[in-house]
């Protein structure tokens, strides 16, 4: 509304009005109609519909004219209407009133009031917000710090210190005091010991009643948790002292046989269970309604495109005019320019005092006067001209730049300066004092120094002595400033100039007469150029609007270095031959008041302040006697554009109207570096003329329309006018983005100026100036109104009613969030009134928005005070979020606090904004709270998807297969063709085969096992083999009294005792199960695996050596299982001398050999049925693929326990003959480069590693190379380096080591993958010969390796990318397919086949399949598809064994070496991995690839789902304080890359996260770890 207050505050309606839609409605019934009497209202409630929420909404409605506003936010009221309804309000009211004659309430109180109201209506229903979990060493270094007090000062002009105080002055306190206690009492009704009381709600685009009813909707039980004890608790206030996690964790500590069993079954008593419980139930509100969402293409998922909002306000005025200010009026005794001004008054009026100083205890330090400003600036003038460089050669002529580096407490010395290099006609560029080399902001001023050509700098002789110098004392180069010459001007240091030398004074022209340097929102510097005559004209204008007289007293508090301290108190001042008391920055922090008693002191007419000035001054203000500043005609307020400076105007004006100080003096301008003074509220006599207010919708202005509040109260932004435009200007207003087109009247737009007075150009950037200073505003018939160009001011506003001009904010403060813009002052304001004082510091919030998922999001940081605890800080972040939402209706998706005094600081102590952001998205920050509330935010994510129904057969073998698409099969070289000479091939049983080879070649050395130092430490023969296993084969049928057919569990270390007891059992009929052995140092977790394997396998007894048969007795172990129910145990360090009487042969080769155990990364334990025939028929398959022979020797670095590792440690080289050269992968932990030295000294022509062992060579030997070249290592004769692997190859890895050790002779083909699962131990080995390829070695592309689109992947489908195009994915292709081997692709949920490139489970075919799993529950049937499956159609009879994996088969261009073309298998991942999400399927692995590359500091990420909520666990590499920047990066590049929402973050010590033997992450263990609070995570942060 538009109102005027007189002095005793009540309001009478304004005859300004709006020519459209803004005239003054009350609140008395819906669009003005008379409100109705009670009765009515109350019938009215019962016939509306009769659902709780209905009535609760309809009743709020209708009641809600009666009830008491929030007091003071519609003053136009007249008091009869506002008659409380309640006793304790009407109490409270009068209370209030009776407090002061005057109404104390200003707008900043009634924002404060409306944040309280919005909140109260919150505290109804208790929002369970979880807490975040901190270690306790990190709550302690957060808040224990001995910090230094932060400077709370914050001067430069965009930071959020303008908002007046709710606890602010002593007079309204007695009123305000109340409110808050009312207020506390609202909102500390109930606090629990777990939860949080807040909601970050995010009710529909209505507004706070709308709130009201969701709460009351969605009842949250909060289920009861134990009390917290990580943060502190608010009823009970124990603190219970964490233990420290040791760094030196062997391995987590968890995982135990129990949780192993249960897949999903979780401990839900525990802590964080309960708390994901209740963020579930949290998230599970009804949320903003989500936007339109659709698709196009079959795939494509399109991320939601903002559809515009039916009913929001649209502008509906007539467009505006351009509105002219009154004519300049040039007086006849104006000067023709500056330097004219300043001759005339340095030689008519020597004595007259120009500027005052003031030291830090407020005493002046120094007065200039005319005469001397006037003689020092032309010995400066001749100096730079004619004293630097040489009289041919001089450094600097006339129109060169020079830039100006004085400190913020010595004007005199800048003043002599500015006026020097005027008067030598050069281009003064004043700069802020670089304190230190990496100042906030430094590199960009350097920039624009560097581009200005600058190289001379003028500095003051203190200034020059403070500046950081090398050892040498010289200055150092700033970071990214140009070379310069510091040049000092004291005159002290300069030549007197001859007396017939003097400066070429003209009449003001065209060249450029100084450059006022200005931060962009990005960070970057740029140069604005005022010329001579814009100088002049602006200098008249102010003097005009100002009614600026000779010899006036002016006090300036800001800084003279630019804006309006340098126009006012260095320019017009000089001008006017004015008196400049300058009161400097330091001087202030000591004492807030000193400005107010320089006035006093001098009877200065005019003061130049900023609004934090006058909230300062009130705060230090304790009733002084002797303040008068009745001398006062103009109080100018720099920042008075800010709108919520009002807030500090009007409270200054109620604390000092009673000493003198009257109404009409306060001058709030506007202002712009590139339009200079925009619009100025020019002093009047006339006491009866008050200011222009507004008071105007928040929601109307997110979309860029003037609504006058009629409706809802809470969300008001109240502007002040800034006056008229000034003198020989045009402003007009024109829409913020895309053709400059003339708003509306009741429109919101970038006001744009046409004047003299304005700057010219950002230096040296023309098409920057373009767009910023020749704008040409259109009319709606599309003419330009005038044919001069505007410059756009920067500022947003209109104007209004009487040519007053209104401004709500900056183009550089607004973020546009879903199609609707916030102003960052407006959250600063709403944030600040959320109990301001408590927690964080005044002035010292940032809030910038960041581009994720293709929007903006908003970002809050303040720094927060030493004192407060983590559960008040919470809470106080919960309850902004929750004001911010109300008022706004926007979300916040990030609020961080961080220890005082830690963000970068602008030179005058307000928060360095551009850099902060930069610190934020770089992880660089150090948080010590983080609240992320994507949840909240989010809402273009692209729609679920829905499954389609399933279809039968015949249409799937039409759709998919009519297009000509072969079906997805492969296979291996068939058996029955290949002819070779394998004598192994004639015995059905391994067992015979190491008899045979006893006898044949009894000396040929089968294994070679090799030590730490790389020295043999052991080796076995056919012969030394055979013996050995006889007499275990004694022992065990005399000692252990055993049947054939009893299962005897193998607990080795990797080596030859383990070879020689797995044949020992095949010669006496026994089935041998090999366990790896407990861990020494982490017995409690390694042993009950092993005890379980014993007891599933059911053994009849357990064979080991005698160091193991002391650890399993140990008392150690005995803590860990019950050891009276271990199995005999055999040690076999001791064996009989004698000989079996027979070897046992087995009946049937379809009997069982061996069993294989492991744990699946999903933590299931799994044992599987290998027979005779198939171990024979196994070996005989890798023997072929990989060509081995009795002569070979290969490498073998893999754990013998399980899978492909164990059938290469223990059974090839029996069965082919080749020596294996076995090096255990613990020895490489001492010893990194163990097995590439064997793989070179033993001139290995293949080796099988596994992803560990890789890992630990690239990262222990990444620096090594050179060293081990010159010790001779050598990979040249490598032909294949198999990476032994259940799992997607890793590429990354493979592609680093590959190149790693090129140089050392590794063929880049070398290395390749293979796969196996638990119905197949191996179904692909080897790398492909492909045709000639391999010989040449070309460099061509690498043929097996493809990149797939990851969205698709989503979708279950494959679709081929280019390299480097978004979102790929490069998957490698997994290996040659084992002769004997079929592969088909099948739809996991219909069977049916798939066809060539499409993405599916992997079923196999082959003789070496595992014949079935080996259980004791007796749930076979669950599993047995796994082993005998059958497609639905096609070739129905064939029995597959279902792999659990998805993958495609893809054929490829290339031939292979028998000229077949060559199909190609690629794994994607393990179906039990997979998460379903959004009805999309995701791989762990892909998401963690994201997660790690986010922060430097992440050296490992795992991830997993709980209760649908993404967990995202990351190890930390870096100091504790790092933790929360993870957050949210972690948060962003999962939105960003795969449009997920992360619910839990989790900040773990290295090592955390378990991994198996075979280097694969262990995720359910990590996972029922995790909600057994048995991690000790660093930080756990629940995102909203």
């Amino acid at each position: 509304m538009w109102s005027y207050s007189d002095s005793r505050g009540a309001a009478k309606p304004s005859t300004l009005c709006f020519p459209h839609r803004l005239e003054l409605v009350l609140p008395s019934g819906k669009d003005g109609e008379p409100g109705m009497p009670w009765g009515a209202a109350l019938n009215e409630i019962q016939k509306c519909d009769i659902t709780q929420k209905g009535y609760e909404k309809k009743r709020s409605k209708l009641i809600g004219a009666y009830l008491p506003q929030p007091p003071g936010v519609d003053q136009a009221l007249p008091q009869e209407r506002r008659t409380p309804v309640t006793p304790s309000s009407s109490s409270r009211y009068h209370r209030r009133r009776s407090s002061g004659s005057r109404d104390e309430r200003y707008r900043s109180d009634v924002h404060t009031e409306a944040v309280q109201a919005a909140l109260a209506k919150h505290k109804e229903r208790k929002m369970a917000v979880p807490m975040p979990s901190k270690r306790r060493s990190l709550v302690v270094q957060t808040s224990m710090d001995a910090y230094t007090p932060p400077d709370t000062s914050s001067g430069s002009e965009d930071e959020g210190s303008v908002q007046g105080d709710s606890q602010g002055t002593p007079t309204s306190s007695q009123g305000s005091i109340n409110m808050e206690h009312w207020i506390s009492q609202a909102i500390h009704g109930s606090t629990t010991s777990t939860t949080s009381s807040s909601s970050t709600q995010s009710g529909g685009s209505g507004a706070a009643h709308r709130l009201a009813d969701v709460m009351a909707q969605t009842h949250i039980e909060n289920h009861s948790a134990p009390p917290d004890v990580t943060t502190y608790t608010s009823e009970h206030s124990i603190q219970v002292e964490r233990p420290q996690g040791s760094t030196a964790r062997v391995a987590p500590k968890y995982g135990n046989a129990e949780l192993m069993e249960t897949g999903d079954g979780v401990p839900v008593s525990s802590r964080v269970s309960a708390k994901i419980q209740q963020l579930v139930n949290t998230l599970k509100r009804p949320k903003r309604p989500p936007l339109r969402e659709f698709f196009v293409d079959d795939f494509e998922e399109l991320l939601e495109v903002q559809q515009p909002d039916p009913n929001q306000p649209k502008p509906e005025g007539a467009q505006m005019l351009a509105m002219r200010g009154e004519q300049l009026g040039v007086v006849t005794n104006w000067p023709p320019s500056l330097e004219a001004a300043l001759q005339r008054w340095g030689t008519i009026s020597p004595k007259a005092p120009c500027l005052t100083t003031m030291d830090t205890n407020g005493k002046p330090l120094y007065i200039l006067t005319y005469g001397k400003l006037w003689t020092r600036s032309m010995k400066v003038a001749y100096n730079i001209l004619h004293k630097l460089g040489t009289k041919q050669e001089p450094m600097v002529r006339p129109g060169d730049r020079v830039t100006l580096v004085f400190p913020n407490n010595d004007p005199a010395a800048f003043m002599v300066a500015f006026y020097g290099c005027l008067l030598a006609e050069v281009v003064p560029v004043p700069i802020e004092v670089p304190l230190t080399r990496k100042d906030a902001g430094s590199q960009q001023i350097g920039f624009l120094l560097g581009s200005c050509g600058v190289t001379v700098a003028l500095t003051s002789d203190a200034c020059h002595k403070g500046l950081p110098k090398s050892p040498t004392g010289e200055i150092p180069q700033f970071k990214g400033w140009p070379k310069l010459l510091w040049f000092v001007t004291e005159s002290k240091h300069l030549s007197k100039p001859p007396r017939d030398w003097f400066p070429h004074i003209k009449d003001a022209n065209n060249d450029t007469a100084y450059i006022e340097y200005k931060t962009c929102k990005d960070g970057s510097v740029l140069g604005v150029t005022v010329t001579r005559i814009a100088l002049l004209t602006h200098c008249q204008a102010l003097t005009q609007a100002c009614g600026y007289t000779e010899a006036e007293t002016i006090v300036n508090v800001l800084d003279f270095k630019k804006d309006v301290g340098l126009w006012h108190g260095i320019l017009t001042s000089v001008m006017n031959m004015m008196h400049v008391i300058s009161i400097p920055y330091s001087l202030m922090k000591v004492n807030p008041l000193s400005w107010i008693q320089k006035v006093c002191q001098y009877k200065a007419k005019v003061a130049c302040v900023k609004s934090r000035d006058m909230h300062w001054a009130l705060v230090a203000h304790r009733d002084q006697r002797d303040i008068n500043l009745s001398s006062l005609r103009m109080l100018i307020v720099a920042d008075g554009a800010n709108p919520w400076s009002i807030s500090s105007c009007d409270a200054f004006l109620n604390v000092f109207q009673s000493k003198g100080l009257r109404q009409e003096v306060i001058c709030p301008c506007a202002s712009s570096p590139e339009a200079l003074t925009v619009a100025i509220r020019r002093p009047t006599d006339d006491s009866n003329q008050p200011p222009g207010r507004g008071v105007l919708s928040m929601h109307g202005l997110t979309y860029g329309v003037i609504r006058v509040d009629s409706e809802e109260k809470l969300s008001v932004l109240t502007v002040q006018d800034v006056g008229l435009v000034m003198p020989g200007a045009i402003m007009c207003s024109v829409k913020p983005d895309g053709i400059p087109q003339l708003c509306k009247t009741d429109e919101i737009g970038e006001l744009c100026v046409c004047a003299i007075a304005t700057g010219t150009s950002y230096y040296g950037l023309s098409g920057m100036t373009k767009n910023t200073f020749e704008v040409f505003p259109m009319t709606s018939s599309g003419g330009p109104i005038t044919e001069y160009p505007f410059i756009r001011t920067g500022l947003l506003g209109f104007i209004g009613p009487g040519g007053l001009v209104f401004v709500i904010g900056k183009m550089d403060g607004l973020m546009v969030v879903s199609g609707r813009r916030h102003n960052a002052d407006d959250i600063v304001a709403t944030a600040l009134a959320v109990e301001p004082m408590k927690f964080v510091y005044r002035g010292r919030i940032a809030v910038f928005s960041v581009s994720v998922l293709h929007d903006e999001r908003i970002v809050i940081v303040a720094e927060q005070r030493p004192d407060s605890t983590e559960e008040d800080s919470f809470q106080w972040m919960s309850r902004v979020l929750q004001a911010i939402d109300s008022i706004h209706q926007v979300g916040v998706y990030c609020l961080a606090l961080v220890p005082a005094n830690t963000l970068p600081k602008t030179p005058l102590g307000g928060i360095h904004l551009s850099e902060t952001k930069q610190l934020f998205l770089e992880g660089s920050l150090h948080p010590c709270n983080v609240l992320m509330c994507p949840h909240t935010c989010v809402t273009n994510l692209p729609k679920p998807r829905q499954k389609q129904p399933e279809i039968g057969p015949a249409s799937v073998m039409v759709g998919n297969l009519v297009s000509g698409k072969r079906i997805a099969q492969a296979s291996g070289r068939d058996l029955g063709q290949i002819e070779d000479n394998d004598q192994a091939r004639k015995f059905l049983f391994l067992s015979e085969v190491l008899q045979w080879r006893a006898q044949t070649t009894p000396d040929h050395v089968l294994y070679t096992l090799l030590n730490c130092r790389g020295t043999i430490a052991n080796s076995l023969t056919c012969v030394q083999l055979h013996k050995r296993a006889e007499k275990i084969a004694v022992m065990l049928m005399e000692r252990g009294h055993l049947q054939d057919g009893d299962h005897v569990a193998l607990v080795y270390p990797p080596g030859i005792d383990l070879i020689a007891a797995f044949y020992g059992c095949l010669y006496a009929g026994c089935v041998p199960i090999t366990v790896r052995p407990p861990h020494p140092q982490n017995i409690a977790t390694t042993l009950p695996t092993v005890k379980m394997i014993v007891e599933v396998s059911r053994s009849a007894c357990l064979m080991t050596t005698q160091l193991i048969c002391k650890l399993l007795r140990s008392r150690e172990a005995a803590a860990a299982v019950d050891i009276r129910t271990w199995p005999p145990v055999l040690d076999t360090d001791d064996l009989p001398k004698k000989r079996p009487a027979q070897i046992y042969k087995p009946s049937n080769p379809e009997t069982l050999a061996y069993l294989d155990f492991s744990v699946s990364t999903t933590g299931m334990l799994a044992g599987v049925k290998m027979s005779h025939a198939a171990t024979s028929a196994f070996c005989r398959s890798i023997k072929l693929q990989c060509e081995l022979y009795p002569s070979r020797e290969v490498a073998i670095c893999l754990d013998p326990y399980c899978g492909l590792g164990f059938v290469l440690w223990c059974l090839c080289s029996v069965y082919s003959g080749h020596q294996s050269i076995l090096i255990p992968p613990s020895e490489l932990e001492t010893n990194p480069a163990l097995w590439l030295l064997a793989v070179s000294q033993y001139k290995v022509r293949d080796t099988f590693c596994s992803y560990s062992v890789m890992e630990l060579c690239t990262k222990g030997l990444g620096s090594q190379t050179e060293s081990l070249k010159a010790r001779g290592l050598d990979l040249s004769r490598v032909r294949t380096c198999v990476v032994v692997a259940e799992e997607r190859p890793r590429i990354a890895l493979t592609q680093s080591f590959s190149k790693l050790f090129k140089d050392l002779g590794l063929h880049p083909r070398a290395v390749s993958t293979s796969l196996g699962c638990r119905v197949n131990l191996a179904i692909c080995l080897q790398p492909h010969r492909l045709g000639k390829l391999a010989e040449q070695g070309t460099s061509g592309p690498d043929p097996t390796t493809v990149y797939v689109d990851m969205r698709a992947l989503r979708h279950d489908r494959v679709r081929l990318v280019e390299r480097g195009s978004p979102h790929s994915l490069p998957l490698m292709e997994s290996g040659k397919i084992l002769p004997g081997v079929r592969i088909i692709i099948a739809n996991p949920e219909t069977k049916g086949p798939l066809g060539d490139s499409h993405l599916g489970e992997i079923w196999v075919h082959s003789t070496h399949n595992a014949s079935g799993y080996f259980t004791i529950y007796g749930d076979e049937s669950l599993q047995s598809d796994h082993f005998n499956s059958r497609l639905s159609f096609g070739d129905t009879q064939t029995i597959w064994a279902r792999t659990g994996y998805l993958g495609f088969l893809r054929r490829t261009e290339l031939t292979d070496a028998n000229g077949e073309r060559h199909d190609a298998l690629y794994v994607v991942g393990a179906l039990d991995e997979a998460m379903e999400l959004r009805g999309m399927r995701y791989h762990p692995i892909d998401i963690e690839t994201s997660v790690i590359r986010a922060h430097k500091s992440i050296t490992e990420c795992a991830v997993f789902t709980w209760t649908n909520l993404l967990v995202v666990v990351v190890e930390l590499d870096g100091s504790e304080q790092e933790a929360l920047d993870l957050v949210p990066l972690v948060t962003n590049v999962v939105l960003e890359e795969h449009y997920l929402i992360v619910g839990v973050v989790v900040v773990v010590d290295i090592g955390v996260i378990p991994i198996n033997s075979r280097g694969e992450k262990q995720r359910m263990h990590l996972r029922d770890g995790f909600l057994a609070d048995q991690l000790d995570p660093i930080y756990v942060a629940y995102n909203m």
